[in-house]
């Protein structure tokens, strides 16, 4: 267990290809897979790996965000040592900059008992084991560790993803950004481990020196000084950084094998409990290849669709190849294809809705979808 590691989750994340969902919320708080949200990925993962002190370090004082992690007693971190905490940029700067917040924050590094630092984002969708990374960096004594996913899907995944040119010797040579013109690239899962001490120098000597508003983009401007090396992971990743990534990666669950490697594994992923009672399938209802959580009433058809906790599909009404997020109300004969609805929707009777899978029609948080 890594008892000597601490953990940064940075959300400063480019959220310009997804707004649509996160008009209300930043990417990190996006309702996935009916019951959980994107952070529990990330927050789990470090879980799973013995990690108690975690801080999350946002763009703005989000209220889904703060209401979803609460203590962080889902993750075992509501504790009187060490624990979770959140901080939240005062003063608006750079958009997607994370350097001025953790320079104002250094005292949460100064004081955390630990040694070690683990910096993550929180879009990218993953079980993954940490410990098994730790280890590898402390065996290399390079300054720093970047896990990155070799993918064969990049001509239409990760895009604007840092990419990375790697070495016989595994050191990162330089870095640059996917555009969707190759298949093949090796993606930068923003996973970085390194000495809590060199982590403190780089936050002070970006500030000093200037010129760069995150600190993965001090370091990666640093390459020939500092011994950056690559980790390749193997395992399932998702990206969610735009709506149509968002959809692809949601889909992917409806997949036995990204289900049980993601869901079912002895790494469990963790959420914020809400108690709801079973889903009541009533009569004339069918659901074929869907993932339904807790407390929906269905009367109509799904097929290929999530369905978050609360909804309710009305007799006739028909939803495919869609997401729905938490206590949406669809009404008789209403017909839904490649459709996203975000929370507390309602979509007036015999009304239909088609996208496309490549781009899926969002319906924004509290529509009402009538005449």
């Amino acid at each position: 267990m890594l008892k000597d590691y601490m953990g940064i989750i940075s959300l400063s994340e480019d959220e310009s290809n997804i707004r649509s969902l996160t008009v209300h919320r930043p990417i990190a708080s996006i309702p996935i897979f009916a019951r959980y949200r994107v952070i529990d990925f990330m927050l789990s993962n470090m879980k799973n790996a013995g990690i108690t002190n975690v801080g999350i370090f946002t763009k703005t004082a989000s209220r889904s965000l703060i209401d979803h992690i609460g203590t962080g007693k889902p993750w075992d971190m509501n504790r009187k040592n060490d624990g979770l905490f959140i901080f939240n940029r005062y003063l608006s700067s750079a958009i997607n900059s994370d350097i001025k917040l953790l320079k104002n924050n250094l005292e949460f590094l100064y004081r955390s008992r630990k040694n070690k630092v683990i910096m993550t984002s929180s879009y990218m969708i993953c079980n993954i084991d940490l410990e098994e990374i730790a280890y590898a960096h402390e065996k290399s004594d390079a300054d720093v560790t970047v896990v990155y996913k070799k993918v064969e899907n990049g001509d239409n995944m990760f895009l604007n993803c840092d990419t990375l040119k790697i070495e016989d010797d595994g050191r990162i040579s330089s870095v640059g950004r996917n555009l969707c013109l190759t298949d093949t690239a090796n993606v930068s899962m923003d996973i970085f481990i390194m000495n809590k001490e060199f982590f403190i120098d780089c936050i002070l000597r970006c500030i000093q020196e200037g010129g760069c508003d995150t600190l993965k983009q001090f370091i990666f401007a640093n390459l020939k000084k500092f011994d950056v090396r690559a980790y390749e992971y193997t395992g399932y990743v998702g990206c969610i950084n735009s709506v149509n990534s968002y959809y692809r990666v949601s889909m992917d669950i409806l997949d036995s094998e990204v289900m049980n490697e993601l869901l079912n594994s002895p790494r469990r992923i963790y959420t914020k409990s809400n108690d709801s009672p079973p889903t009541k399938y009533l009569n004339g209802s069918e659901v074929v290849n869907s993932l339904v959580a807790n407390g929906c009433i269905i009367k109509g058809t799904v097929k290929n669709s999530i369905i978050s906790r609360g909804v309710v599909i009305e007799e006739g009404a028909e939803v495919i190849n869609s997401i729905v997020f938490p206590k949406c109300v669809i009404n008789k004969n209403v017909k839904l294809k490649n459709v996203i609805l975000d929370k507390n929707v309602e979509i007036e009777m015999d009304k239909v809705l088609i996208g496309d899978k490549n781009y899926p029609v969002v319906i924004e948080k509290g529509s009402y979808v009538g005449i």
